[in-house]
């Protein structure tokens, strides 16, 4: 069950949205204002916050900047009058969800809060990063593969020319993006990102490009769309791929002239936006199978880079374990110091199907269970132990199957098994269990596809 915290100074508000909230099945939390609410973010498990502007002690704005500094993954949805709507446009430019206008539209409010919930779980699949430790720590990393990563960066960040950044999930691909905005030009402006899978196909025209009044049924208030909020700045779609075929030629016309039109609206409307996309798809093979628009893709295509697995930069396994390690020391008051030299060991030798992600769980996983200031195999989780052994088995005499191939041989059957036991204990809930392994739900279900375990 999914808890969403409400935070507002009106009681009747807090009851009504609780309400209307558990009715569809949602845990929900409630604060008076914002200190109280980041005492509730503390507890952890709060997926979305939904705020009103104007509070005592701490307000809205204070509260969402607080939020993206300390909890970066929960998304948070304002809540204003109509004579507010320039405070939310602003809010939005520094980093909210989205908001909904008062007296809201029910609808609205419960699509906006499953929009919001499945973007994070999405957005999950990708390396996270606040702004802040961007700028202090950078991109982790001196592999060969990533230094012509950087290379690429120093090149195309001057620039406004489009980018597409390939990669599998996991790899980061979003924090390239930001990292590209950084170093641009255009920094000083809004960086607006939006998940192009977490979004109805009915929607995506609303998101990208705005809407009237009255455009359509819930169309309560006129409200920009993502293009107009990146105005002089720059606009992330991630998961491009996902955009559906009938969309795909407004977007082609935005790239080609910079300006659009909002859903129901008759005013063109003029706008200065960098574009840069993300996709882990075969855009080229989607071209040939008719998915995708041949045009669309060469305006995308203009600076390809494509973000390495981890396992073609093992180099950087152990710099981005001592990363982790800090950062999970402050996130959940641990002092762990050293990793023993066999963990490290199964650590650069293990695959790592889920790229930084899964790394990044793992360490908070073992961060948390950590019995001193030295994280030993002692401390590594049941399954891993089972992996490790194969890892450090030799094949039997007379293989003839390259060592490579016994292990990876092996490591599947292990990886198997683990999926197996996790489904068992989650109840076959293919999502809980994606989470507890550190895959996206679609990861997954390509895993269950992959070793036939679908029924």
């Amino acid at each position: 069950m999914e808890k969403i915290l409400i935070v507002d100074d009106e009681l009747n508000m807090r009851l009504v949205l609780k309400a209307l909230l558990n009715k569809e099945g949602y845990e929900v939390v409630t604060a008076a204002d914002g200190f109280d609410a980041l005492r509730i973010l503390k507890g952890g498990d709060v997926e979305v916050v939904v705020t009103d502007m104007k509070m005592p002690k701490l307000d809205g704005m204070g509260l969402l900047e607080r939020v993206n500094r300390e909890y970066p993954p929960t998304p948070v949805i304002i809540i204003t009058a109509h004579g507010t709507i320039a405070a939310a446009v602003d809010a939005l430019k520094k980093g909210a969800f989205d908001y909904i206008t008062k007296p809201f539209d029910q609808d609205e409010l419960k699509s906006v809060i499953y929009k919001a919930i499945k973007t994070r779980r999405l957005s999950e699949d990708e390396l996270f990063l606040s702004p802040e430790e961007i700028d202090r720590q950078g991109i982790v990393g001196m592999s060969e593969p990533m230094l012509k990563i950087y290379d690429t960066i120093k090149k195309v960040a001057p620039t406004s020319t489009t980018v597409l950044i390939t990669g599998e999930t996991g790899t980061g691909k979003d924090l390239i993006a930001c990292v590209i905005h950084k170093n641009s030009p255009r920094k000083n402006n809004p960086f607006v990102k939006i998940n192009c899978a977490a979004i109805a196909e009915n929607l995506i025209e609303s998101e990208l490009f705005g809407h009237e009044r009255g455009a359509f049924t819930g169309a309560v208030s006129t409200k920009p769309g993502k293009f107009e909020l990146a105005d002089k700045g720059t606009l992330f779609l991630d998961e491009v791929g996902e955009i559906p075929r009938e969309m795909q030629v407004k977007l082609l016309r935005v790239l080609q002239d910079q300006e659009f039109e909002r859903v129901g609206g008759l005013r063109t409307i003029k706008v200065d936006v960098r574009l840069i996309t993300a996709t882990n798809r075969n855009l080229l093979q989607d071209v040939k199978d008719g998915r995708f628009r041949e045009d669309l893709y060469y305006r995308l295509n203009v600076f390809p880079t494509h973000l390495p697995s981890l396992r073609e930069r093992k180099e950087d396994i152990l710099p981005l374990t001592d990363y982790f390690i800090e950062k999970f020391n402050k996130k959940l008051d641990r002092s762990v110091k050293h990793v023993d030299t066999k963990v490290k060991e199964v650590l650069v030798r293990y695959e790592w199907p889920g790229n930084i992600r899964e790394l990044e769980n793992f360490i908070e996983r073992i961060v948390l269970m950590a019995g001193g200031d030295t994280i030993t195999f002692a401390d590594i989780p049941q399954e891993w132990k089972s992996a490790a052994e194969v890892l450090f088995i030799a094949p039997p005499a007379g293989q003839k199957k390259p060592f490579k191939d016994f292990v990876k041989s092996h490591m599947e059957e292990v990886e198997k098994q683990s999926i197996i036991q996790c489904l068992e204990e989650c109840g076959s809930n293919v999502t809980k269990a994606a989470q507890r392994l550190g895959l996206s739900r679609k990861g997954l279900q390509l895993k269950m596809i992959k070793y036939n375990l679908r029924k």
